[in-house]
């Protein structure tokens, strides 16, 4: 015998959660590369393409978008909470598929696409790109696994 379908309430539930945690997960992942990246280690910052002023400035807006994504992602999660409309298995699989697309987001389209930025200059950077995209993609393989595994259990 199967489990009936979940109810539309409990679907966007699902959802609601999945793309909260999302969004949280990607400020997440943007706060370790500009703190670590741009700060701690100084190798670059989001906009490499200017003057140094420029590329401090872009780099506290990305520090702003970052906050904006975690503490709305954060709070909204928690009022989902409050409401007993979390759905944790929900939110791992968000969490660490919006970290992973960030971080893949990052690795392809800033530093390859746009060249807006590198992880680091006066390298050779093919050690660097493999390991800054396969961690990304790491990170959306457990993403993944974990959304494929809540959708399992959802639908019985």
């Amino acid at each position: 015998m199967t489990s009936p379908r979940p109810t539309p309430a409990a679907a966007q539930d699902s959802r609601r959660t999945l793309w909260l945690a999302a969004m949280a997960g990607a400020g997440v992942m943007a706060a370790v590369d500009e703190i670590v990246f741009h700060q701690l280690l100084q190798w670059h910052h989001f906009f490499d393409r200017a003057t140094p002023a420029v590329g401090i400035l872009s780099d506290g807006l990305l520090h702003a978008a970052e906050l904006l994504a975690i503490a709305i992602g954060a709070f909204l999660l928690i009022e989902q909470t409050q409401r007993r409309r979390l759905v944790a298995r929900w939110a791992w699989a968000g969490a660490f598929l919006g970290m992973g697309g960030f971080q893949l987001f990052d690795g392809i389209v800033s530093h390859k696409l746009l060249g807006i930025h590198q992880i680091r200059y006066g390298v050779d950077l093919l050690a660097y790109d493999l390991s800054w995209n396969l961690s990304a993609l790491a990170l959306l393989l457990v993403g993944l696994a974990l959304y494929r595994r809540a959708r399992r259990l959802e639908r019985g």
